[in-house]
Formats: C-alpha cells, sequence, structure tokens
C-alpha cells in the first residue's frame, strides 16, 4: 500500500485523512502467470495498480493468432472507467501482485479528494507518453532491429516473461527470436 500511496503523492497532494480512505478502500489480489485481470468483452469493474509483476496487453487478430500490443510493469495502473466492454485482454506475463479498487470506491474516492481527478489525469498523461514510446514497433524494421529496440524499451523484461509473448510483440515466430538471440551475444 505504501507503494501506492508514495506513487500517488509524485503527481499530487494528499492529507492523512486522505490517505486513509485510499488505503481503507485498497484489497491485495495477486494473479498467476497466465490469469486475466481483464478479458475481451467484459466489462472491467475495477482499477488495479501492478504492485510486483509484469501484464500483457493481447488481442487475437482475425486469423486467430494472439498479438502482444504492449507490456506493463510495476507502478501502472491498469482501469477503464468507460463501463464499456474490453476489446483486448490483460494478462498476467508472470505471477503478479495487485492493489484493487472497486470502481464504485474508485468513484467515491474521486467525489471525496479535491484534487483526485487532476491527479489521475497526469498518471494517465504520463502512462500514455509511455505507452506512445514503448508500442510495437514497426514491421518496416527487421527482426534483429525490432528486438533490440524491445531490449531497449524494456530493459527488466527480457529475462522476466516467456519468450513466446516477446516474439508474439516483435510480430515473429519464437524460432525466429531464439536466433536473433543467439546471433546477438
Amino acid at each position: 500500500m505504501e507503494e501506492f500511496i508514495e506513487y500517488i503523492l509524485l503527481f499530487g497532494n494528499l492529507n492523512q485523512q486522505q490517505i486513509d480512505l485510499i488505503t481503507s478502500k485498497a484489497k491485495e489480489i495477486e494473479l498467476n502467470k497466465d490469469e486475466y485481470f481483464a478479458e475481451a468483452g467484459k466489462v472491467l469493474r475495477q482499477v488495479g495498480f501492478i504492485t510486483d509483476g509484469i501484464f500483457r496487453i493481447c488481442y487475437y487478430n482475425n486469423k486467430g493468432e494472439e498479438i502482444t500490443k504492449i507490456f506493463i510493469e510495476e507502478k501502472h495502473l491498469l482501469f477503464n472507467l468507460k463501463n464499456v466492454p474490453s476489446t483486448e485482454y490483460i494478462q498476467a506475463a508472470t505471477h503478479c501482485k495487485l492493489l484493487v479498487f472497486s470502481n464504485s470506491d474508485w468513484k467515491e474516492i474521486s467525489d471525496t479528494i479535491m484534487d483526485w481527478e487532476n491527479i489521475v489525469q497526469k498518471i494517465t498523461n504520463k502512462s500514455l507518453a509511455q505507452k506512445l514510446e514503448r508500442v510495437s514497433p514497426l514491421v518496416s524494421q527487421d527482426a534483429t532491429t525490432r528486438y533490440l529496440e524491445f531490449m531497449e524499451k524494456y530493459p527488466t523484461l527480457v529475462n522476466r516473461i516467456p519468450l513466446s509473448y516477446i516474439a508474439s510483440y516483435l510480430g515473429i515466430t519464437q524460432q525466429s527470436l531464439s536466433r536473433i538471440r543467439k546471433n546477438i551475444r
């Protein structure tokens, strides 16, 4: 919980009473590797803050192939407050720990803490900027260049998540990725 409060304080100020309210609404949960935080076609009914682990956002293309769009690591919020069904899956790529808030508790926090919307907007803007930097590389690049860029953008992920997820993100086969990794060493 401390981690979340410290993170929030990077974007705005809270008094002790506000911190106590947030703390009273949070629940800690764990998801095993491959479990879903959100599923396509379903409305996400909670807000999550990743304290440990890595998630991936993925979808299935019109050929039924699973495509990894982006990876999300510690100190990030997972939410969709629009109350519309998700078009993508948010899946644990590793064992994950999160703090979760029901959408109604999140709304109560928002209604009670004056500057909450502003704080959340700053967090969202930071996340969007990071997401734009990390979006799956252009397919026009060769696979080795895409992998080298992946290692630059996600330096802590290479040894933490399955190669199949990385290959999916890069738009190549796992065998191609293994060859590239072997040639780089």
